[in-house]
């Protein structure tokens, strides 16, 4: 047997291994009913305690930049314990005019909590902006949203909520992508997002080693000042603020609820998809390069860092699987036991394409969307093309970080999300009349 087919054989296990557990993580709440009622926001709403810093860094976002600062100032919480301070660069002249005409329009109705700050100093990108935002600010909790987020009205009260009740530093609430259609890669991103959020930071969130995501996490100002702030070199600050926390072995707790989701949009163009992608990829090489995950307690966790840090690389490997098992197909002649090994990976293909069908159904339902019946073929025609993609994309990382190319690459945002026929009126907490609060029992 020639080396080249064992090594395939070898190949093709790892990847059965890798698949198993992406299948294990898709469904890590839903088999485990414990993890399951932990995701859920609560059921009614401790009266308002903790007071918020709400940071929205923008750069270029005059499309969307006004109804974002309108979804955070009318979120259901007493005023006097919201700021809203929207961040932007000095030479982002159009931005900055739009923020500012509506902070303005904001003052006749008493609304005086939404402000502006901006910067001129380097380096021109997010963890800086959240560094100037954070270091000109005074309430106790911070939390992050993105220039073109739609905002649940009861987001505070759930957090106050669950930092009351659980005693934690962190809560990371739930993001969710809601453009599914939009374009051909748009259903799996979106199903990216849902299992996610919805289930895979679960599974790291108990593991004690969990990668944040950018927006709605919320950190108390104490443990920022702890931390040091964001670091501004990373291109994923949230991924490295997620293990830098975990290694002071802080708990983190994760909150998806359907109802309370912070929206956002897919990519507009492939061209954008590609650069966040590399720039989320070339972020995790960079925190991997960094080493704070060496500082987390035991092997497991250590392991665990390297492996979700360093997937989006090995994602690069495994676009070649693909074209290599087809050519053998046609080929080469092995044993059948052989064979079989090499077929495993199809199976697990397969129950990750289940299993995002059905989250597919899932996310839909609970959002009151209608997919018509061919998403599901789409996402059949387009699952390795998307894995193309993303391995593109993270061998761009690979090569800029060689390079030593660090810039932002900006993700144009046009607001598609708030195109979509999603009912937005804010929904009470099972028990909560009109968002009102009471005790919990």
């Amino acid at each position: 047997m020639s080396i080249f087919i064992v090594a395939v054989v070898v190949f093709s296990i790892v990847v059965s291994l890798q698949a198993a557990y992406t299948v294990y993580l898709m469904i890590y709440t839903w088999d485990q009913p414990e993890a399951y009622r932990r995701a859920a926001a609560p059921t009614r709403f401790l009266p308002p305690e903790r007071s918020f810093t709400v940071l929205l860094p923008a750069r270029h976002e005059e499309d969307v930049i006004q109804e974002t600062i309108q979804r955070a100032i009318q979120i259901n919480y007493p005023p006097s314990k919201v700021e809203v301070v929207v961040v932007c660069e000095a030479g982002d002249t159009g931005t900055i005019a739009k923020a500012e005409e509506e902070i303005a329009s904001l003052r006749p109705q008493g609304i005086t909590h939404a402000r502006l700050i901006t910067f001129s100093d380097r380096p021109i990108n997010k963890p800086h902006g959240l560094n100037v935002g954070f270091a000109q600010t005074r309430n106790d909790v911070v939390t992050i949203f993105d220039a073109e987020d739609e905002i649940h009205p009861e987001i505070l009260n759930i957090v106050n909520t669950v930092m009351l009740e659980d005693r934690v530093n962190v809560v990371q609430c739930g993001v969710q992508l809601m453009n599914y259609d939009s374009s051909w890669y748009s259903t799996l991103n979106v199903l990216e997002y849902y299992f996610w959020f919805k289930s895979r930071l679960h599974f790291h969130a108990k593991a004690g080693m969990i990668p944040l995501g950018g927006n709605t996490v919320f950190f108390t100002r104490e443990l920022v000042n702890r931390l040091g702030g964001w670091d501004e070199s990373n291109l994923t600050e949230d991924a490295d603020m997620g293990i830098r926390i975990s290694a002071m072995g802080e708990r983190v707790r994760v909150v998806y609820d359907d109802r309370y989701v912070t929206k956002e949009e897919t990519p507009p163009t492939l061209g954008h998809f590609v650069k966040q992608r590399t720039r989320w990829s070339q972020g995790f090489l960079q925190t991997v390069k960094k080493g704070n995950w060496r500082e987390l307690d035991g092997f497991w966790r250590q392991f665990l860092a390297l492996y979700t840090l360093g997937f989006p690389s090995f994602q690069a490997l495994l676009a070649t699987y693909v074209p290599v098992s087809v050519y053998m197909m046609l080929t080469t002649k092995v044993p059948v036991a052989w064979a079989m090994i090499l077929m495993v990976p199809f199976y697990f293909l397969i129950a990750h394409y289940i299993i995002s069908v059905v989250g597919l159904y899932e996310f839909a339902s609970a959002h009151k969307l209608r997919p018509s019946w061919k998403t599901p073929l789409a996402m059949l025609l387009s699952y390795i093309p998307y894995q193309w993609v993303l391995a593109f994309a993270a061998l761009r990382a690979f090569l800029r970080e060689v390079r030593g190319i660090n810039n932002w690459e900006k993700t144009k945002h046009v607001g598609a999300h708030r195109l979509q026929p999603t009912d937005q009126q804010p929904v009470a907490a099972k028990g909560d009349a009109g968002g009102k609060f009471d005790r919990a029992a």
